[in-house]
Formats: structure tokens, sequence, C-alpha cells
């Protein structure tokens, strides 16, 4: 074992103990409600209004990956189940008369209309984690060169995860496009050196408008974190975005229930496009309350009345146990069972683009 190897190695051990150590505090946010504030405020931060959100931390999840009994996939070794093309910056640097939608994998699309440009959740490290040499290494190539994308207007986060807010897709963007974040998360981007006016905080069911697009957060189902200190400090959403006469939902990151989802719908008329994650839900026991599994994205898909849905959060980062094809062959298994077309739920290959019928 090389010194390289070692120190590596030592790094990532020390990272566990951490982990192992501050799981005995309370670093959780209190669950108490905020006085005369929305359900789902607290006194330090927010919380989820249909489970009780359990205070596992990294420590946990360790455990629960290197000694529980599910058998993790393979991504790296499997990678070749992820369809993938290259994404020309020429093509999206034309203007659609149409609605157009790049997936360039996990949980960033770009949508395009007109001459607005849209990122959702952008992630350009090779790594989802605070640290470049361990944590989850993407297993598929970037398709294209981010520097080579077209003007960025609009970028909208859905939490602060790492795998869903990355310091160097930050970097790349800087100030050019305005962020729609959820509340307490402006601070982390002007930190970051994005000026202030660029950043919008917003909480569930608050609406921006501008001269090209209109957006609302929406609820969710998940949590927040960026460090060992800071759990549910920050909120997390769902986003609608409204430009040129369509609408297009980003769930983010999201487990399910039977209300929330049904009350988007009902709120809205139902959306255009949704997309929905269907990765990054084994083993079920432990990742159920946050994250969705297929079945869920179908009745999702259904709850929010989307004409179409496409799916994501799969093939791109090793973060949980099933393999990188199986969301998507589950997810045709559920959109028989549950009487759903097949045109009505997609799944695009990474770098692939799409134009939604009006």
């Amino acid at each position: 074992m090389t010194l390289s190897t070692k120190v590596k190695k030592f790094a990532a051990i020390t990272l566990v103990l951490v982990a192992a150590g501050l799981s005995l505090l309370a670093c959780a946010a209190s669950d108490q409600p905020k006085p005369g504030g929305p359900a789902h405020h607290t006194v330090d931060g927010f919380r989820n209004l249909y489970i009780e959100d359990p205070n596992k931390s990294l420590f946990h999840f360790l455990a629960m990956k290197h000694f529980g009994d599910t058998v993790w996939a393979d991504h790296a070794a499997r990678a070749n189940e992820v369809p993938i093309r290259t994404l020309d910056p020429k093509m999206l640097a034309s203007k659609p008369d149409g609605l157009r939608i790049s997936w360039l994998g996990h949980a960033t699309f770009l949508i395009q209309l007109g001459d607005v440009n849209i990122l959702t959740d952008p992630i350009f490290s090779d790594r989802a984690s605070p640290l470049s040499f361990t944590g989850p290494q993407r297993y598929v190539r970037h398709v294209i060169d981010y520097r080579k994308l077209p003007k960025i207007d609009y970028v909208v986060i859905s939490h602060n995860h790492y795998d869903h807010l990355d310091q160097t897709a930050i970097d790349i963007l800087g100030s050019v496009p305005m962020y729609l974040v959820p509340l307490k998360l402006k601070a982390w981007f002007t930190d970051a050196g994005v000026h202030p006016d660029r950043v919008r905080e917003m909480d569930w069911w608050d609406k921006a408008e501008f001269s090209n697009a209109r957006f609302q957060a929406q609820p969710s189902q998940h949590w927040s974190a960026r460090s060992f200190f800071d759990r549910r400090e920050t909120l997390w959403a769902t986003w609608r975005m409204e430009l040129g006469g369509r609408s297009v939902w980003f769930a983010g990151d999201t487990g399910y229930n039977d209300k929330q989802f049904k009350e988007i719908g009902e709120a809205t008329g139902g959306v255009d496009v949704a997309l929905i994650p269907i990765g990054g839900y084994l083993p079920r026991d432990f990742m159920h309350l946050y994250h969705i599994n297929p079945e869920e994205a179908v009745r999702m898909h259904k709850d929010v009345g989307a004409k179409m849905s496409i799916g994501m959060h799969w093939g791109t980062f090793p973060l949980t146990a099933e393999g990188p094809s199986d969301p998507v062959i589950e997810l045709a298994k559920q959109r028989q069972r549950q009487g759903l077309a097949p045109a009505a739920f997609v799944n695009i290959p990474i770098g692939a683009t799409v134009t939604p019928a009006p």
C-alpha cells in the first residue's frame, strides 16, 4: 500500500470515526414548532409534516451499508447498463420554439424554451462529497463541457445535499443566473461568492415572477445537511416552473406521502412535464422516508397531475444499493401494474434531449 493510499484510507476512517462520535450528540434541529409560524417551521429549522424525522447520521448509514444484510451493486462494474450520449453545445445554443429538456445526469436538467435556460440541481463535480478524494464518485462520463452550456438564466435548488448542491457547479455558473433556493440557503451562496441580489430564498408556496418565467417553491418530504451540525436547518422543496405557456415540475429528492403531492396537483391543476426521481431507494427500510421508489414515483406522477414524466436520480452516482439499471426495469413493471402508458413516464439516456408535445 502506497503512502498516498494509506493517507486516503486514514482520512476516510477518521471521517467515519468522527461521524460515530457525533452520532451520540444532539446534532439535529429541534422539531418543536415555531410559535406563530407555518407548521413545517421549527424554532431553529424545519421539519416534515407527515413523518417523524429520525436522527440518523452518517455513522448509521455506513453501518447499514457495511454490516447490513443488503447486497450492494457494483455500480462501476455495471456502468455499461446506463445509456449515455454527448450533448451538442451548438444545439443547446439554439433557441427552441417549444419546450426542450436535456438530462445531464442525476437530478440535473437543462430546461429551455425560446431564450430562457433553466438548470435544476446542477452537479458538475466528479464526486458527490465534501472531500475530493472520497465519497460517491460519478461512474459515467460527463456529457458536456459545462463551460459550453448556454447562458443560464435561472437555477433551482431543491436542497443542500452534496449530490444536489455542488460547489464546482456554482463556481462555474457564478453570479450570472438567478438562483431560486429554499429558505435559509442564501447564506451558503453568498459565502460561495454569488452576489446577494442573484439569490432568492423561498418558502413552500412562495412565488417568484420574472419577465420570462415564473417559479413556485412547493412541499417535499426530505431533509437537509452539509455537515454534522446543521441537520434540517435549511429548507427543502420541489419546484414548479412556468415559461412560455408551458409548465415543468421538479421533484428534487423526496419521500412519498399521500397528502402533499395530491395537494400540489389540486392547487396547480396539473403540469405538462414532471421530473421525478426513480432511483436511490434501497435498502427500503432505511431509505423509504426520504426517497421514493418506482412504485411511488408512478403514484407521484398521478398525484401532481403530470401529462408526462421523466425519470431521474439514477445511473450517475453509487448512492444506494440498487444497480444502475434496476430503477428503469422496476419503473416499467410499475407502469404496467398501475395502468400507465409507457409514453406517460419515460426514461431517457444521460445526454438525451426531449421535446414534450404541448
